[in-house]
């Protein structure tokens, strides 16, 4: 897809800054999110980085579902 729709698509001001998210992995993703909610918040008890493991089978066949 063309990342310069993608970035008018998301508010970007640079087209830098949607670059940063297209390169990054689900686990670079998960980590962020974790960092981003506070210790305290009661948000932080459904943080659980398992259910973000993804396989390779898994994504082929949820791929495959996609026809």
């Amino acid at each position: 897809m063309d990342l310069t729709l993608v970035s008018q698509w998301l508010g970007h001001a640079k087209i830098e800054t949607t670059i940063i998210y297209a390169k990054a992995d689900t686990e670079m993703k998960r980590a962020a999110i974790e960092r981003a909610i506070d210790p305290n918040s009661p948000l932080k008890e459904h943080l659980n980085a398992e259910r973000y493991t993804v396989t390779d089978d898994d994504i082929l066949k949820r791929l495959y579902g996609l026809r």
